[in-house]
């Protein structure tokens, strides 16, 4: 596929390299040229540097001949005006827009064919502050995806010591819970992923992604570790975007404390914020973090701009007490360095915004489309359709499907029903499919499987 990616910023970047690896045609765009040769040092696309929403800069990408342009730049303005130039001027088939000002999401009509002509806007604010807070509804998950609308959930959790399932045989799961249903969809040990089969070990310190009905999730958990209490108090240092939002969407059900430094933006979010309290101040104070109880705090969130700020207020949060800590890094190259020590969860805005980028540029009908394990695993919900004749796939039972290496189907929803995954479950027309897959490089693989064809006969 032809796409003209516009920005050549930390997501852009992280875009480009993603879907340059699966064999597209990329063109960046960006007015920054210094960044643009050393995204052409490391990623197989081209560049062009200029003014991102000129019709002449849009030209000289190929735009003219490209199927998809996706805009995100950090400037609104910029990513609206380029869907703009890219219908009008060169008829892009499909425009996909950046979008962070909720002021302009709450308007449904700016982004029609008559206004702005983005097909489809992502809110990366939206999209990180959605991940946190399900995380934080799960206490003790690594990873907590949404599937057919939250009906089937994808978790990712750690095996501890005296977990019912831990050193036991997978298919021992039926046996520890005879009336639910669900399914190892995969298993990192050590960083190395391990496709479960029904005589697969789980061990202690085992990374396992489960799928199963979103009302049987903990019940799966159950198995695999001792239970956390369900979380009260939840600090936030950062009061951006992204932390306001979250602050927003919690406040009615936890005690959240919200430490920013900029005193403008604390009255504006003591203005926005009903509930919650908002304190003027650095995250890594540790006098304010004292006089604020951070020991009796359940859940501590870095979630400022600036990655090394938000490691050393993280590491100092632990230290004081807190039971655990969450932390932004921009910076993919930290989070393996992070995540599993003294800081329990790093979250990267690029990859968790890009899996929502990426169910737009799949082929087939997918509908939602998750990064994994920074980016080396990814879930995806693809939808089912044809019959015998041209698909692959329906009227076939899952154990006879010639799935890619390292591809497991987790589950299906038929309708409104979850079916999870068995080798006898036959699929349908229409259903949608829930697949992991620990090999990014087999996607186009999982891709065609699920188009349809003339015959196969």
């Amino acid at each position: 596929m032809k796409i003209v990616i516009v920005g050549a910023n930390q997501v852009g970047s992280a875009l480009a390299e993603t879907l340059s690896n699966e064999k597209n045609d990329i063109t960046i765009v960006d007015e920054n040229s210094e960044r643009l040769q050393e995204l052409n040092d490391h990623i197989d696309a081209r560049v062009v540097a200029g003014p991102p929403s000129h019709p002449a800069t849009l030209l000289n990408a190929g735009a003219d001949d490209a199927e998809m342009l996706i805009a995100v730049t950090d400037s609104d303005e910029i990513n609206m005006v380029a869907c703009r130039v890219a219908h009008t001027v060169f008829k892009v088939h499909r425009r996909i827009c950046r979008i962070r000002s909720s002021s302009y999401t709450e308007n449904d009509k700016l982004f029609c064919t008559d206004g702005m002509a983005a097909d489809e806007i992502i809110s990366p604010e939206e999209i990180v502050s959605g991940y946190i807070s399900r995380l934080i509804d799960l206490p003790g998950s690594l990873q907590v995806l949404d599937f057919a609308d939250g009906r089937v959930q994808l978790v990712a959790v750690k095996a501890f010591y005296g977990g019912p399932l831990v050193g036991q045989e997978i298919r021992m799961i039926r046996q520890h819970m005879p009336a639910i249903d669900a399914r190892v969809a995969a298993i990192f040990r050590k960083d190395r992923p391990i496709t479960p089969e029904g005589s697969t070990v789980i061990e202690a310190d085992d990374e396992v992604f489960f799928v199963a009905a979103q009302e049987n999730i903990r019940a799966c958990m159950s198995e695999l570790r001792r239970l956390d209490r369900p979380y009260k108090r939840i600090m936030i240092a950062g009061g951006g975007k992204i932390g306001h939002r979250l602050a927003s969407t919690l406040e009615q059900r936890y005690q959240v404390k919200v430490i920013e430094r900029n005193a403008d933006r604390c009255a504006y979010l003591s203005e926005k914020l009903h509930e919650s309290i908002v304190l003027n101040g650095e995250g890594s104070d540790k006098d304010l973090l004292t006089e604020e109880n951070i020991e009796d705090t359940d859940v501590f969130l870095a979630l400022t701009n600036d990655d090394e700020a938000n490691i050393m207020s993280s590491l100092l949060a632990k230290r004081l007490g807190a039971k655990k800590v969450m932390t932004i890094i921009n910076n993919p190259a930290y989070v393996d360095l992070v995540q599993g020590g003294e800081i329990d969860i790093a979250i990267s805005p690029q990859l968790a915004t890009i899996g929502s980028l990426l169910a737009h540029v799949r082929r087939g009908d997918v509908v939602a489309v998750h990064s994994l394990r920074r980016g080396a695993a990814e879930a995806m919900e693809a939808v089912a359709h044809g019959d015998r004749t041209n698909s692959k796939v329906i009227g076939q039972q899952i154990g006879d499907i010639e799935l890619p290496e390292g591809t497991t189907i987790g589950a299906i929803v038929r309708n409104d029903e979850v079916l999870i995954a068995h080798d006898d479950t036959v699929i349908e027309s229409d259903d949608h499919v829930i697949l992991f897959l620990v090999d990014r490089r087999k996607i186009p693989e999982v891709e065609r499987l699920f188009q349809v064809g003339f015959s196969f006969f």
